[in-house]
């Protein structure tokens, strides 16, 4: 695999994600020993004339040499299209940047409600752009793909609880993101689209567990009980990680006891339907 030479990639030290891509760029041989450093402590050493915003926003790509800065998707590109020639035909191909383009500022305007940073969060005088339109894009995808999930789950809880109609978990999904929205507008308005984010990358990745589960149950056959109690050992995950990141908002627990009360209001309302 051919190393980009000269040229060091400034990744967001406050971003897990952020970190392993990079660290990956390096182990895999694609950048140098020195190929990454982060933002928040090497950006102006590398390159005093840099876009410092830009950079933040999208990972940028210096050439060590003569200076000369990418951004974003078109960074991937060049540290891939070096070490994988073959992709250089693709990455050239204009509507296939595009969509990448979009792809990338889709995960990165919206990285810290997917992997949130912790408690170093806000050191470094710059810091991520909000786009509401990114946002409100993920709040669609992860809503559409947790309803899609559970709606299919749903038929392996048959035995325990009625089944609903075809909707039914995209208006309960749909219905917590309005509930949770109007409770943290009442006493932190300026933390809204924060905590909607993170709730529901929270209810996402439950929902991908039950992926999981979902691809076990049509390859292997289990006895009915195990699909309710996976369900609430999922469950329980979500609640431990939904303490741990309105902690590190500083919410408190105002909105974990009102993101249970909403689920367990819900599910009485199922079973005395």
């Amino acid at each position: 695999m051919k190393t980009l030479k000269d040229h060091k990639i400034l990744f967001d030290a406050e971003c897990p994600m952020c970190r392993v891509y990079t660290q990956a760029f390096v182990t895999s041989g694609m950048l140098g020993e020195e190929g990454r450093a982060a933002y928040q402590t090497e950006m102006e050493a590398v390159c005093p004339v840099i876009d410092r915003q830009r950079a933040v926003n999208e990972i940028a790509l210096v050439n060590t040499q003569n200076g000369e800065v990418t951004y974003g998707v078109e960074s991937l590109f060049k540290v891939i299209g070096n070490a994988l020639p073959v992709f250089g035909p693709l990455f050239r191909f204009r509507p296939f940047a595009w969509l990448m383009s979009k792809v990338y500022a889709f995960i990165s305007y919206n990285r810290r409600v997917i992997i949130p940073p912790g408690k170093r969060e806000g050191a470094y005088p710059y810091q991520p752009s909000f786009k509401l339109h990114y946002r409100i894009a993920y709040l669609l995808f992860t809503w559409l793909g947790t309803g899609c999930i559970l709606t299919a789950y749903a038929h392996l809880l048959t035995g325990f609880l009625p089944l609903g109609g075809p909707w039914r978990e995209y208006f309960i999904c749909g219905g917590q993101i309005i509930f949770q929205g109007l409770v943290i507008s009442t006493f932190a308005r300026e933390k809204l689209w924060n905590y909607l984010g993170n709730m529901m990358t929270i209810s996402f990745a439950g929902s991908l567990l039950l992926l999981l589960m979902l691809g076990l149950a049509h390859s292997v056959e289990l006895p009915p009980v195990v699909f309710p109690l996976y369900f609430l050992g999922v469950a329980g995950l979500m609640f431990l990680e939904h303490i741990r990141r309105t902690g590190l908002m500083g919410l408190g627990w105002v909105l974990t006891v009102t993101w249970v009360l909403y689920r367990v209001g819900l599910l009485v309302w199922i079973l005395l339907k």
